[in-house]
């Protein structure tokens, strides 16, 4: 008996050393999954497609567009929310988490919906707005209702007879996001507008009764959550004063207090695990020890995360640099280059549009530069996410006067800046840039009337460039960026290595080329992709022996020995042999 355990924990040593000699650019090997190996395809409903005619998107508008959703090449979808809501914020003030809004369906037509997308091997995500509701749900009406109501501990209350509560900031109102009721004579906050007060996550009977929900759309079909504001969602309550100027560094004094990983640990056990679905969270801290803390695997809380720096780096007509765009996106990379697992994205419905921030939305460039930065979300190690549109490079609207606005955002901001005394001629310029008005326009199916989107009228103009910009178009053009995208997800899907091979940056400091290699076990295959409007030139040492590339977005590479010329935008991924 003694000589057998002797073997068993000789055996074991040698299978833990073998373990530990795999080389690092298998660290993910161990844990492969669908969510990994997944790309999601984010769709904004209500400017998807409309089928009756009243201008707002449905359910059965994207039924009728399941079979383009899938020629995409993408295995999951994201939809922004839908369930009932005054729509003070585009659906982001839920009133009911359990019903849908009448603008987009019935419950039949979301599972008709959903069976559509497993049918043809699609995942679908649900936006689960918890941080905070409408001001409408049925909780908040008995919160405020009276001091001794049961759910009044449903939200957070400072009692007015304290005097003012301590100074807490709002994302969407300048005055702060404590608002006075006079029912109770007390005041509610809100981390967004004040039509959505903040649910009390410290209480016990909130968490349950949103575990409830999720399991509820779980036992539907939903194969998984992406969770909103959730960084923000647990709050001290014993409300200690914050230090001037502190709103600045908005994550650090708002998000992840410990407290959070508690309740992400409680839905994990309560909903996650027993469900078998996939969770992400909007925001990742402000460090990589928070983000870590959220998706790690043996944290048991969240799959993956999503951070704002990619996007951040964007947000003026001022531009990013190349340089700093490597730097986050190594950066990030090299963080979870062993553990954990993250979202890489440039465009969502809180952003402008993607050609116009990082590419070139010109009539000469903006097919290149479009392909070239679906090229880099599809080639980098990380779950990639794409935004409606960005498959045929919709571009920005021209909204230069604030009337033209329907956004709670920009309209917050725009009074902030009223307030302040600012330049309002410069802030409309940055507006009209950066707004997520121009990430919300209608999607342009073809060039019929409101390109194809609805018969009725629109609830958000369409963009004037639609006869241009068209997926009718782009499908008869072999070289649209609709189509290279399409080769683009295959190409992913066909190499592993682009989902699970080790990143290495080459060359730094080029100024308009972001190189690099992505590498597992024996196959390394190298990106190449040309962020200026100008022919650029790299030489790479010590590689010379390419093989045919694998995607190229020009029909024709200039290489010569070891050194590589590429046009304005040309993205090309080359094996190395």
């Amino acid at each position: 008996m003694k000589n057998h355990l002797w073997q068993v924990i000789i055996m074991l040593l040698m299978l833990s050393c073998t373990m530990q000699d795999k080389p690092d650019n298998n660290k993910h090997d161990m844990e492969r999954t669908w969510w990994k190996e997944g790309i999601l395809y984010q769709i904004y409903p209500q400017s998807f497609k409309d089928t009756d005619g009243d201008g707002f998107g449905d359910f059965k508008g994207v039924i009728e567009k399941l079979d383009y959703i899938k020629s995409l090449g993408i295995t999951m979808v994201w939809m922004n929310p839908f369930f009932e809501s005054p729509l003070v914020d585009n659906g982001y003030d839920v009133a009911d988490y359990r019903a849908i809004h009448p603008r987009y369906g019935s419950m039949e037509d979301f599972q008709k919906m959903l069976d559509g997308f497993h049918e043809r091997g699609i995942k679908f995500v649900l936006d689960v707005v918890v941080n905070h509701s409408s001001n409408e749900h049925e909780w908040f009406k008995q919160s405020r209702s009276s001091r001794d109501n049961p759910y009044r501990d449903y939200y957070h209350w400072w009692p007015a007879e304290k005097g003012q509560p301590p100074y807490r900031h709002s994302l969407f109102d300048p005055e702060g996001a404590w608002e006075y009721d006079s029912l109770t004579n007390a005041y509610y906050l809100h981390t967004f507008a004040e039509q959505q007060p903040d649910l009390n996550w410290e209480n016990p009977k909130v968490r349950k009764e949103v575990y409830d929900i999720m399991k509820f759309w779980a036992e539907k079909g939903v194969d998984g959550f992406r969770m909103d504001a959730f960084q923000f969602a647990s709050k001290d309550t014993t409300w200690p004063e914050f230090p001037t100027g502190h709103e600045k560094e908005f994550i650090k004094w708002y998000g992840m207090r410990p407290q959070l990983h508690d309740y992400l640990k409680e839905m994990y056990r309560e909903v996650i695990e027993k469900y078998d679905v996939f969770a992400v969270a909007e925001g990742a801290g402000s460090t990589f020890q928070d983000a870590h803390d959220l998706v790690d695997a043996d944290r048991k809380e969240l799959q993956t995360a999503y951070h704002f720096e990619g996007v951040d780096m964007s947000r003026t007509p001022d531009r990013y640099t190349l340089s700093e765009f490597k730097e986050v996106f190594t950066r990030w990379d090299s963080a979870f280059a062993e553990k954990g697992w993250i979202a890489i994205f440039l465009s969502n419905h809180d952003n402008a549009r993607l050609v116009d921030r990082f590419g070139n939305p010109s009539p000469e460039f903006r097919t290149p530069s479009t392909q070239m930065l679906n090229t880099f979300l599809l080639s980098m190690r990380g779950t990639p996410y794409t935004y409606y549109g960005d498959e045929i490079g919709m571009t920005n609207i021209d909204m230069p006067n604030i009337e033209e606005y329907v956004d709670i955002d920009a309209k917050g901001k725009y009074k902030a800046a009223l307030a302040a005394g600012e330049d309002l001629t410069e802030f409309m310029k940055v507006l009209n840039y950066s707004s997520r008005e121009n990430g919300r326009t209608p999607m342009q199916w073809d060039n019929t009337g409101n390109a194809g989107f609805t018969t009725g009228v629109p609830w958000m103009k369409v963009n004037e460039n639609y006869p241009d910009i068209n997926v009718a178009a782009q499908e008869r053009d072999p070289n649209s960026i609709l189509n290279h995208f399409r080769k683009m997800t295959k190409v992913r899907k066909e190499n592993p290595v682009l989902v699970y091979g080790k990143y290495e940056l080459l060359q730094r400091e080029h100024p308009d080329i972001y190189a690099y290699t992505r590498t597992l076990d024996d196959e390394k295959l190298l990106v190449l992709l040309n962020f200026s409007q100008e022919t650029a030139s790299i030489t790479l040492s010590g590689m010379s022996d390419f093989g045919e590339p694998i995607i190229n977005n020009y029909s024709e590479l200039d290489i010569e020995n070891n050194k590589v010329s590429l046009l304005p935008y040309q993205a090309v991924i080359l094996k190395i042999k």
